[in-house]
């Protein structure tokens, strides 16, 4: 099975990981789920993020072929747009957004004006589809359960997971939001694990298990299908989605996720300007 170079960078307001994934013989490359960030206090955005992608790409002539959103984040804003604009790429994430659009743009009253049919994105994919990079292939893979548009990318050895999965002592994803399922996350994650053992799993995101340990993204498919505690040792379908709706009732509204999901919706573009040239992010009241 081929290996290709995985590069991972941290954003550490966050907790993202974002990945360079590159083909080590042809320089090709894709960007997973980069970072644009954003203080709430004061509204500001900052590239900084992703200029340490760019310098890297940079330095080791990479050629970036693809920006592959795992799903639109609710924690945090997506900084493919600033990407694509210095490296290039296409942008793309699973056809499933359209739900998420539909969903948000009635949320955030976005009006005729939004469209909800994908085309914010460069190429919206399905289930199978491959992706050209370099010598090696990247496989889609539909892996729906925490959001409608989740999908998880395999590039030789490696499979980037977005939010299905997290560390083995850290778990599974929420299945709360809207268009949210348990028992597809489920079945979602038995694809991922049914991929061979040695298979190199890459999370989106990590809190070092609530301070116990430090930050880690990097497991195996072996290690997640043995000693994971949600889905772990061959815990059954029925008594994940009942511990998974039982533990989400106790989760928190992430933080980010109004302003994150008027942005990732877009596919990185910020919500155009008003008569005065400022673009602003609306915060609806009591919806939540």
């Amino acid at each position: 099975m081929r290996s290709p170079v995985v590069t991972a960078f941290l954003d550490e307001r966050s907790n993202t990981i974002s990945y360079v994934v590159a083909d080590p013989e042809t320089r090709r490359a894709a960007v997973i789920d980069p970072v644009l960030d954003y203080d709430p206090a004061s509204g500001r955005t900052d590239a900084a993020g992703v200029a340490r992608i760019v310098a890297h790409a940079r330095a080791e002539g990479l050629a970036i072929d693809w920006i592959l959103e795992t799903h639109a984040h609710a924690d945090h804003l997506s900084g493919a747009q600033i990407l694509k604009a210095e490296l290039g790429g296409r942008i793309a994430l699973g056809a499933g957004i359209v739900e998420v659009q539909a969903t948000f743009a009635a949320l955030f009253n976005l009006g005729d004006g939004f469209a909800t049919d994908g085309r914010q994105f460069d190429r919206l994919l399905a289930d199978g589809e491959r992706l050209k990079l370099g010598t090696l292939e990247i496989e889609v893979l539909h892996t729906p359960g925490h959001t409608p548009a989740c999908a998880s990318y395999v590039a030789g050895d490696a499979v980037f997971v977005g939010d299905t999965l997290f560390m083995p002592d850290s778990g599974t994803a929420r299945c709360d939001f809207p268009g949210g399922d348990a028992v597809l996350l489920y079945r979602s994650i038995g694809r991922i694990l049914a991929l061979p053992d040695v298979t190199r799993l890459f999370v989106c995101h990590d809190y070092g298990a609530d301070g116990a340990r430090a930050i880690a993204w990097e497991t195996t498919v072996g290690e997640e299908r043995a000693r994971n505690i949600h889905v772990g040792g061959g815990t059954g379908e029925e008594a994940f989605a009942r511990m998974r709706r039982a533990r989400d009732e106790t989760l928190a509204v992430p933080a980010l996720i109004l302003p994150a999901l008027q942005v990732n919706i877009r596919a990185g573009h910020m919500p155009p300007p008003e008569d005065n040239g400022t673009r602003y992010l609306k915060i609806p009241l009591d919806r939540l």
